[in-house]
Order: C-alpha cells, then structure tokens, then sequence
C-alpha cells in the first residue's frame, strides 16, 4: 500500500452511520458519525433508508473535513446483518427497511422451513417474503442495507455480496440461490464475493459525501464480519468475541464447520476460505434495561467484590436465543437472590462471561479450531474488568486491539478488493496481513491463576439448567463439563 493512500470504511450500524477514514498502517486519520432513528414497537423495527443515504453523506464530509485533499485508495459498507428492504430496479427504496431484528416474518419462516430451507425467524429471507405481501412485488428487488449505499454511491443498482445474502438463503459453498417458494423471478438479486470491485463514486455521489469522485467502490460484509476483519482475527483457528449488545463470536477456519441445527452459520471469506460464528442474544444491553441510570465503572469496581456473584444468571435482552443453543422459547435467568445491586452487577457480567465461555465449547464440540489466539472487540470491550473477568472464566488470555470499529474492517477489505493488498504469498495473506497491519492490539489479557476454578461452580450450575429446561442436549453439556475439567485442572 503507497504510503499516502488512506481507505475509507462505512459502518451502518443500528443508532448510527460510523466513517473512518484510516492509513495503511491503522492510523485513523478522520473520523464522523451521524445518528439514525428507528421505529420500534412490539416485533416491529423498522428504518427509513433515505435516513442511511443523509447520514452517510454527513458522517463522510466529517471524516474527510479535515483532509479535503486526501487521497482515497477506495471504501467498503457493511450494515447489520438480516436488515432487508425492497427496491426498484435502479435501486431506489420501496419499503422501509426491517431491521436485523424485526420479529414480524415468524410465519413466513416456518413455512420456509418446512419448504426445507434452514431459516430463522428475523432472517432477511422471511422477511423479504414479509414485505413482498405487504407492500406487493410487481417489479421489487430483495435489496440488504449496504446495497442501497453502493448503489447511490456508484450511481446505479448493484449486486449484494454473499456475507449480507446469507441470511437470504444464499448458498455460499455452492455460490448460488436456492429454490424459493412463492419469490416472484427475477426478486434475487445477483451476488458476489465481499472484496469484489462494484464500481467508483459517480460524480453526484461525491458533490453529496465530499468522497472524491472515481473512488473504488468494493463489496463489503456484514457488520460482525466488518469487526472480525478490524480485529485481526483471521488466521484460522483465530476468535473475535464481539461483545455489545449482544455477544457474536466470528472466527477463521480453512473448512466449513457443520452444525445440523443451524446455530452456526458460515460466512465466506474474500478469499474462498470460511468464517463460522453465531450470535447469542446474551449481551451488555441486558445492563442499560437493568441498570439504565449506573455508571458502568462504579458499578464494575464494587461487583469485583462479588466473586463469584450469588446468583448465577443467564442473561438475554430478548425472549429467545440463537446461540450457543437454538430455542425460540428461552427466557432470562436468574438463579438465587443477589445481595446487593453490585452482586446483581456481578451476575449478569458473569453470566455473558459463563455464555460466551458456552459459545467456544459447543464450537469446540463442532470441531471448529479454536487454537489461534481470541480477541475481544465490542462496546463491552472497553471494561478493562469486565475483559479480566471473561478471560478468568474462559481460562485463557485474550487480546483487546487499540481500535474495535467495523468501519475499519471495510477499510481493510477496501485496501484488499482494490488489489493493493495483495502479497507474493497470495490473495489469502493479503487480506490477513493488511487487517494484522492496522489492528494495533493495546493490550493481552492473561487469565488470573486459580480464577477458572473459582467460577466453575456457577458455571456448571448455570449448564445443568439450561439442560433441564430442555435448551440445551445432554451431548453438549457433557462437552462443556469435560472441558470445564481439563481447564480447572490446569488453572
């Protein structure tokens, strides 16, 4: 990379648009955000996507502002992953969008799945067919929410890249769609790998965002890939643990790791090889409904003295989860009566740390390679004991980079699809070598001796409850008790 070439990576996030405009180094030479509104109201999340588009061209004037002579090498979107609209064919809005969340499709996605295609029920697939009966599909293009950016920034309709569309069902090893009950022809739109050219920035795209025009547009990810890739997490048998307001682990493996129920899903890599994770829907929003007016540091230094916490909790935003167990059903924890807030405190950090800890053994269950190292990256990854705490009951030392944004990740794979990136060693190295060039690590943090033990209690206690309400098999919970030992063991 020329060493005044600077990358520019578009984060579509759910309360916000985040631009970061980063050196080939990592430096972040400008930054801008502008925020976003939604409509929620019961299963319905909903947002307008003309709202993206003024808040892209807002938060990219900001990060360009103060280098308006800059020269960009090229830029990359990603948004949230099953956040799906319908367009037109020169790809201009139709419908509100549904959020990755939005909870109204749980009839089309039955119906999917009896039809043999493995959908959940806020993924975009059942949602799009949602839409196309309530708003009608004359002429409507499934479109995902970075693709609705690229086309306005290109100047025309664009194809989405197979790490949105796999929540449309795509089939990312055969690189093709399925058949698909009741989708009027021609609905789909055409797919191509993340990393892939879409086009530049046409000339009214740039007098709207101040990105110069001609800018190398390049397909992007998902927002969990997007802080993947920022983390450095790419070498197989790597980890990122992204924890916010709920938890999603991402890794990197030369092969598909196979799960029969469809808790783990694969996402495709630029380079062919593949990137297994799942979302739980455990996560520190859990604190904000609990603790709306705490201060988070406060509340982390008087919870150091609950350890382990007197109860022991399980602790979902929402009803039902996703990960590390499939079951609609689950419900929030909270086994015995804590002391205090701060034991409270204590239990719902402890127990995203016990679930998480959850995550990796059913990944190792699956035979997934877990022998590279783990990074934390997140909102909650800016507690330094929340991160002592998760690497205690994990046993085993994690890395916090200085930068957690998926807005550098698209920098990245910006760096990576332009070409640039590539090394003597191939296009595989390249894109781990340019996200290991800018993930600056600020800190590795070790497991305290004698701590794993310490929660293996709690943490058994917190699996043989889960078993008993049916959530998670039997096969499983021995796979984490069997491990539990081998790790207290050796603490």
């Amino acid at each position: 990379m020329g060493a005044d070439e600077t990358w520019l990576g578009i984060d579509l996030g759910t309360q916000s648009v985040r631009v970061l405009l980063v050196a080939a180094d990592g430096t972040v030479l400008g930054s801008g955000s502008a925020p976003l509104a939604g409509r929620r109201e019961g299963a319905r999340h909903e947002q307008d996507p003309q709202g993206w588009w003024e808040a892209v061209c807002a938060a990219s004037r900001t990060a360009l502002g103060p280098l308006p002579d800059v020269r960009v090498g090229g830029l990359a979107v990603c948004g949230t992953s099953g956040t799906v609209l319908l367009t037109d064919g020169p790809g201009r809005p139709l419908t509100p969008a549904l959020m990755y969340d939005d909870g109204r499709a749980a009839a089309e996605a039955a119906r999917l799945r009896e039809a043999g295609l493995a959908v959940q029920d806020t993924w975009a697939l059942p949602k799009a067919l949602w839409l196309l009966a309530e708003y009608g599909g004359e002429g409507a293009r499934i479109t995902h929410q970075p693709d609705v950016i690229t086309a306005r920034l290109v100047g025309g309709p664009v194809p989405t890249d197979s790490s949105h569309a796999l929540k449309t069902a795509y089939d990312v090893e055969a690189e093709a769609w399925p058949e698909v009950p009741g989708l009027p022809t021609g609905a789909l739109p055409d797919v191509v790998r993340p990393g892939t050219r879409l086009g530049e920035v046409c000339p009214a795209a740039a007098e709207a965002t101040g990105i110069p025009a001609g800018t190398p547009v390049i397909a992007g990810m998902t927002d969990g890939c997007a802080a993947q890739i920022a983390s450095g997490a790419l070498r197989h048998g790597s980890w990122n643990s992204v924890l916010g307001t709920t938890l999603v682990l991402k890794g990197a493996s030369p092969e598909p790791v196979r799960d029969a129920t469809g808790v783990v899903y694969n996402h495709r890599a630029p380079d062919g090889t593949w990137l297994p994770g799942g979302a739980s829907s455990v996560g520190a929003g859990v604190l904000a409904a609990r603790f709306a007016d705490a201060d988070p540091a406060t509340m982390d230094e008087r919870a150091a003295a609950f350890e382990p916490s007197g109860a022991v909790a399980y602790p979902l935003v929402a009803s039902g989860e996703r990960f590390p167990f499939l079951a609609p059903d689950a419900t929030a924890l909270l086994l015995g009566d804590p002391a205090a807030d701060a034991d409270l405190w204590a239990a719902l950090l402890q127990g995203v740390a016990f679930t998480e800890r959850l995550c990796l053994d059913y990944l190792h269950h699956l035979g997934a390679p877990l022998d590279g190292p783990l990074t934390f990256t997140g909102g909650g990854a800016r507690s330094a004991y929340w991160n002592q705490l998760r690497a205690d009951v994990l046993g085993r030392p994690a890395r916090v980079p200085e930068q957690t944004e998926p807005a550098l990740g698209m920098a990245a794979l910006a760096a990576y699809g332009t070409g640039t990136g590539s090394s003597g060693s191939g296009p595989a190295s390249g894109l781990a070598d340019i996200a290991a060039r800018m993930a600056r690590v600020r800190t590795v943090v070790d497991p305290r001796p004698g701590r794993t033990a310490l929660f293996a209690e709690p943490y058994a206690r917190l699996v043989d409850e889960l078993t008993a309400r049916g959530w998670l098999s039997a096969p499983v919970a021995a796979h984490a008790r069997a491990r539990l030992d081998r790790d207290t063991a050796q603490s």
